[in-house]
């Protein structure tokens, strides 16, 4: 009933905007309405390493989603609608997949069946309202609703995800600032009853600053501070029966600071571009820990000290060819009443333009999809643009975890041992290693509001393959499989 409440209510504020005279105006090169057209083709084999039955996709889904969008003076509005329809559970949106299907629940076990994705459904995909008069800088705005937050850089581990929040930016030739508060209340789609484990009762706060001290070269800083006061499983045997159960609860701070040398601008003609970044994290949680030989449960109230690294350089051959190699570290272990496990701020996509084209691609394989937890990861990649309506990246990733007794972060590979617990052999570090491809042809840029087109990245039609091949190594156990596999074939027209 509550979702059904908070689905009405999101529909009612869409057709309150779609009403208004904010939006009533004369469609001319600058539309007020539109729509994305989106056909998925997805193969996935296999992410539990054939370690049980399940964990295959194979099918095709048709996306819609119709948007309105309408600005007088300083004020805007955009309301956007979904409708997906497939022959499988196919992960149409890649900054918001359909985790809690891959979330490797065991044979046998019980699930909230509310995170159960359908083949089809209807969703409010962003509704916002937004005011650009609170300074004088033309690239400054204050945005409320349901809407993309991105961090100034775009390197998509901080944020990069659809969510409630009130976001003020600012965009201009020396500086770029960012500040918001966000917190996820619904799903607003029409399969999904609740909200994850992880995401109710969290409550963000985040800002950062970049200077551009000499063109193409920026310094900054990121500030991330989480709330959670929500209910951890009352015994081992709730969090076993419900792996969507909550992890962790408390409060926790991330600070980064970073040198930007237009590392993930796909525009820039710097010979040399780099990116490095220390996070360090800090906090108390409360985390659900329970012994591996079975004995009585019990939670650690700790005090956190973690950090991580990333780094990244890209040589332009010519305007033609790039290379580059990427490396990215997040600590692990864990004492009795302190943990060093790193954990990003689970607003990221962990997706970014890191090979210097348009496309953006996860930074930790398209297949394994890996989170800075426990985790390092060396990267080496080479991305090749003909012409301006072509390109494509070749990407080989290595993948070891830090502490060979931890676990990792969520991933998309998920293989269980004869006993149905998480296949990693203690005293291994080698998670394995991963190649992917990436294609995109686009076309025409067609017909797209002034005031919105910048939230798009891309032209508005295109063909992409986004394809990864992972090899398991020797930290999987009980792996079933030699080697695991995603391939996606989007055809998107912006009308």
């Amino acid at each position: 009933m509550r979702r059904k409440q908070s689905i009405s209510a999101g529909l009612g504020l869409g057709a309150t905007l779609l009403c208004s005279p904010l939006l009533a105006g004369p469609v001319g090169p600058d539309r007020n309405y539109g729509m994305e057209v989106k056909i998925t083709a997805q193969s996935e084999d296999d992410r539990d390493l054939d370690t049980r039955n399940g964990g295959d996709a194979e099918g095709v889904a048709l996306d819609l989603r119709p948007w309105v969008y309408g600005q007088r003076g300083n004020w805007g509005a955009m309301v956007m609608l979904q409708a997906v329809a497939g022959t499988d559970i196919i992960e149409t949106d890649p900054t918001d997949p359909n985790l809690d299907d891959e979330d490797g629940t065991a044979s046998g076990f019980n699930r909230d069946s509310s995170r159960d994705p359908d083949k089809s459904y209807l969703a409010l995909r962003e509704f916002w309202i937004d005011y650009a008069g609170l300074t004088d800088y033309p690239g400054e705005h204050l945005r409320l609703g349901r809407q993309r937050v991105r961090s100034p850089t775009n390197e998509g581990t901080w944020w990069d995800i659809h969510i409630e929040s009130l976001n003020w930016t600012m965009d201009t030739s020396l500086l770029r600032a960012q500040l918001g508060v966000a917190e996820r209340f619904d799903e607003y789609r029409t399969d999904l009853d609740n909200v994850s484990a992880e995401d109710k009762d969290r409550t963000h706060a985040f800002g950062g600053l970049d200077y551009q001290w000499r063109p193409g070269h920026w310094a900054g800083f990121k500030v991330h501070h989480s709330s959670d006061d929500g209910d951890l499983p009352d015994s081992q045997q709730d969090a076993e029966e419900d792996k969507q159960s909550k992890a962790y609860t408390g409060d926790l701070t991330w600070l980064g600071v970073h040198l930007d040398g237009d590392f993930f601008n796909h525009r820039s003609t710097m010979p040399l571009n780099y990116w490095g970044e220390f996070t360090w994290l800090t906090g108390e949680m409360d985390r659900r820990h329970f012994a591996s030989d079975g004995s009585p449960d019990h939670y650690k109230d700790m005090d956190v000290d973690a950090w991580a690294v990333d780094l990244g350089l890209r040589w332009n051959l010519n305007d033609r060819w790039k290379l580059g190699a990427a490396y990215a570290r997040g600590s692990g272990g864990e004492g009795d009443d302190e943990s060093e496990q790193f954990i990003q701020t689970g607003m990221h996509s962990n997706r970014s333009s890191f090979t210097g084209l348009q496309t953006r691609i996860h930074r930790f394989g398209e297949a394994f999809r890996g989170e800075l937890t426990n985790m390092q990861v060396g990267t080496l990649f080479t991305s090749w643009k003909p012409n301006p309506d072509f390109e494509t990246s070749l990407i080989y990733h290595r993948f070891w975890r830090v502490d060979d007794d931890e676990e990792l972060g969520q991933n998309g590979i998920s293989p269980f041992d004869d006993n149905d617990k998480d296949a990693l052999k203690a005293g291994e570090k080698d998670l394995g290693q991963e190649v992917d491809l990436v294609i995109t042809r686009y076309f025409n840029q067609g017909m797209l509001p002034a005031g919105w087109g910048g939230e798009l990245d891309e032209e508005s039609a295109l063909i992409r393959l986004r394809s990864g091949l992972f090899f398991p190594g020797s930290a999987y156990a009980s792996k079933g499989d030699s080697k695991m596999h995603r391939v996606f074939v989007d055809m998107i027209w912006r009308f």
